[in-house]
């Protein structure tokens, strides 16, 4: 059950305080009484309101210097203010209660139906107001869990996963049987998948807590784009990748980071697409101020599933390979690149295959980190 929601009035006459109470009253809210602006004040320093009605015509502090008050104070700054009183209706007194803060003026004799459907409306704007509070409140402690996470990935598993990596390259050295060194090899490229998907959670996290940052200095593009091919090559034992660059490659990149997402797009051009068919990538460096890239296969993607194709933990409607992955890869390649300032699109169609295009500013951008979504 929550608790009541306060509401404060101040009247230095008893019989009004009485009367408002009774009007106000129902089980999910409770009525503070102060019959002056300093008892006001006081009840202010110790209690959270949603909302105070207010007589303006009150012996040493009047209604509008006990509103100037209340929103001098930054704690008390956000309380709406409705001015109660029986004196003049004349637009100069109106202007000086709304100058003084007042979100709304109500006359006396006090037509009840309308102070009680005023009251309901800022009770629930208060209501709203403690709802996002909490919510907030949530989000941050997800945050603190996030940061806990990433710092478990980060150590408490990437470290024994390094131990098995370094076993089963161990394992071949120290026997001649055969099955031995087929078992060590699978050992190895299992750890070495289970890795990636350690980095790639690693990502998300810090994607997530905004906390991905880029150390962008001046590459080659080719030479970056060269060295994931010949990695590629080695471990498929073949060469399926041609790789053509033509104009000034050069440009402001942080290299770790756009490793990745190269070798996450020929990764999934490799598995995704027609086994067998070459995989192309293209770097133009015509532009003065952009550099593009594009990986393409043979492969088709369902036409359903290219707007969900950069989403986190989306594998599409294939789930023939159980080892293909979190789902994560193109999720961290657009965030990778947005984090550059540049964008990436995808086209698949029967006649031209899937085309990934990467479009990277040449010179460093101010945008230095990827928020939360």
């Amino acid at each position: 059950m929550t608790a009541p929601i306060p509401i404060l009035v101040v009247d230095d006459t008893q019989q009004n305080l009485t009367a408002v109470e009774a009007l106000l009253s129902r089980p999910d809210i409770v009525i503070l009484k102060a019959s002056s602006g300093a008892e006001a004040l006081e009840l202010l320093l110790v209690k959270e309101v949603a909302l105070a009605l207010i007589d303006v015509q009150m012996p040493n502090m009047d209604g509008f210097e006990l509103a100037e008050l209340i929103r001098g104070s930054e704690r008390t700054r956000s309380i709406p203010l409705i001015f109660l009183t029986a004196a003049t209706r004349e637009p100069s007194y109106s202007f000086r209660g709304y100058e003084a803060g007042a979100v709304d003026f109500l006359f006396k004799p006090i037509d009840g139906k309308a102070l009680i459907s005023k009251v309901n409306v800022f009770v629930e704007l208060y209501q709203q107001r403690k709802l996002l509070s909490s919510q907030l409140e949530e989000l941050r402690h997800s945050l603190h869990l996030n940061e806990m996470f990433t710092a478990v990935l980060g150590h408490d598993l990437r470290t024994p996963l390094s131990v098995v990596m370094n076993g089963a390259m161990l394992l071949p050295m120290m026997t001649d049987h055969p099955k031995v060194k087929v078992t060590a090899g699978r050992i190895e490229s299992s750890a070495r998948r289970m890795a990636q998907m350690v980095d790639q959670l690693l990502d998300l996290a810090r994607i997530r807590s905004g906390g991905l940052q880029l150390d962008q200095s001046v590459a080659n593009y080719e030479e970056l784009c060269r060295g994931m091919v010949e990695e590629l090559h080695l471990s498929a034992k073949e060469s399926r990748i041609s790789l053509h660059s033509s104009g000034d490659v050069s440009g402001s990149v942080d290299a770790c980071r756009f490793e990745q997402v190269i070798g996450n797009l020929l990764n999934n051009a490799l598995q995704h697409g027609e086994p067998g068919q070459p995989v192309s990538l293209q770097i133009d460096g015509s532009d003065r101020d952009w550099i593009v890239l594009k990986v393409g296969n043979r492969g088709v993607i369902d036409a359903q599933q290219l707007p969900l194709i950069f989403k986190p933990f989306h594998q599409g409607s294939d789930r023939r390979n159980p080892s293909q992955g979190l789902g994560l890869g193109l999720y961290t390649v657009s965030k990778f690149i947005g984090a550059h300032g540049g964008t990436v699109e995808v086209d698949s169609t029967p006649e031209h295959g899937t085309v990934f295009t990467l479009r990277m500013p040449r010179r460093r951008t101010a945008v230095e980190s990827v928020l939360a979504l």
